[in-house]
């Protein structure tokens, strides 16, 4: 499958929206670490599909440049767009 970053934010956004507004009116403080490791997660994926990204470095400054050039482009960077 071959997938972008566009059909994927498609594919999540709706659970993790469901997510945010659930969970976030009650536990906020709890969801957050499940955002990280969402973005974690979505780092991998990255870095698995482009091989120039396989670094750490490169998929960093990558996942930087996309965060400010979309900032709404994921459901869950309204809460947590940095990559720890």
């Amino acid at each position: 499958m071959h997938l972008t970053f566009f059909d994927l934010a498609r594919r999540i956004n709706p659970i993790v929206r469901g997510w945010m507004q659930y969970y976030g009116a009650f536990y906020r403080s709890e969801l957050h670490p499940l955002l990280h490791r969402i973005n974690t997660y979505l780092m991998r994926w990255v870095r698995k599909k482009y091989r120039r990204l396989r670094s750490f470095k490169k998929a960093h400054a990558c996942w930087n440049r996309v965060t400010r050039q979309y900032p709404r482009l994921f459901a869950q960077w309204a809460w947590t767009p940095e990559f720890r």
